[in-house]
């Protein structure tokens, strides 16, 4: 059974740092480029950084660049985006995925509030 489960949100206040992690099971993990979704309350949900499967390449949103790393440890099937410089406006659900062809995976979220 496939299996993406984000940790590591919670209540930060602004400036500050959380680095939110992605485990995953019941598929070949290492193959699959895996990303970062966000959505806040009222928005569509958007593509906040990606990682190719061997973590070669990486790609981020223009309002996290410089401020927001992706990376991923194939050894041990996780995903880990590193947030610094937190602002109000990155208050969301981030939700990890993986991606291979027409295969797509999605975790359930975790909720990341940046305070003023």
């Amino acid at each position: 059974q496939v299996q993406l489960v984000e940790s590591g949100g919670g209540l930060v206040q602004a400036g500050g740092s959380l680095r939110l992690s992605c485990a995953a099971s019941g598929f070949i993990f290492s193959i699959y480029a895996m990303s970062w979704y966000r959505q806040a309350p009222g928005k569509e949900r958007e593509l906040v950084a990606r990682i190719s499967s061997a973590g070669g390449s990486t790609a981020y949103a223009d309002s996290v660049k410089g401020r927001f790393t992706i990376s991923r440890d194939n050894a041990k099937d996780m995903v880990y985006l590193q947030m610094n410089s937190l602002k109000p406006e990155d208050t969301a659900v981030y939700y990890c995925k993986a991606a291979r062809g027409v295969l797509d995976y999605w975790g359930q979220g975790t909720l990341v509030t940046v305070s003023s």
